[in-house]
């Protein structure tokens, strides 16, 4: 098996509006109560969590997948082997994630998160 989706994010005007849409629309457990209101969506049975929230201040609008890897960097030289380019290098959030993210030679923005959490 290749490597999986493990997040996914929907960004773009008010977080909170967007959580309510999808709150409603999909019957989605949402969490916003943290200092950035970024709603994790609770995953559930044969799905994925993910998070919705506001995009940053004069951002576009998106939707975004996160693939889990082992390594981040390895898979970012091999995305600029490949064509891609790299948008957010290797960043850690203690505690939380280890993450990066690259666009495709289309254009598309993709996520990865690296498998094991990083110490606090």
């Amino acid at each position: 098996m290749g490597m999986p989706i493990v997040h996914f994010e929907i960004m773009g005007g008010e977080g909170k509006q967007l959580q309510d849409f999808y709150s409603t629309l999909f019957a989605w457990k949402i969490d916003a109560n943290n200092p950035m209101q970024y709603g994790l969506v609770a995953p559930e049975e044969k799905s994925i969590g993910g998070g919705i929230g506001a995009a940053e201040p004069g951002g576009k609008p998106y939707v975004m997948v996160y693939v889990g890897v082992d390594k981040i960097d390895p898979v970012l030289a091999h995305v600029e082997q490949l064509g891609g380019n790299t948008v957010m290098p290797r960043t850690v959030i203690p505690g939380m994630v280890t993450m990066a993210q690259f666009s495709d030679p289309a254009g598309n923005l993709i996520g990865l998160v690296e498998n094991e959490m990083p110490p606090a």
